[in-house]
């Protein structure tokens, strides 16, 4: 059962098969956050998750577009 404020210990993780599903593909910020709340159920906040994507995408050499406000 899902509890609505406990965080997935394998966020990281989740960041990690995610961009490696998507190889040499650009990803959107937006599309990468959702789909790892989808998969995690994470509440933690778009700025916190987008600064994970960045840098484990930066460390991998994957392309992650941000979109301006």
């Amino acid at each position: 059962m899902h509890h609505p404020h406990v965080e997935s210990p394998n966020i990281a993780k989740q960041v990690d098969k995610l961009l490696a599903e998507r190889g040499d593909a650009l990803l959107s910020m937006k599309d990468a956050i959702a789909l790892l709340r989808e998969r995690t159920g994470t509440d933690r906040s778009d700025a916190d998750l987008a600064a994970l994507i960045a840098k484990k995408a930066a460390n991998l050499g994957v392309a992650v577009l941000s979109e301006g406000s």
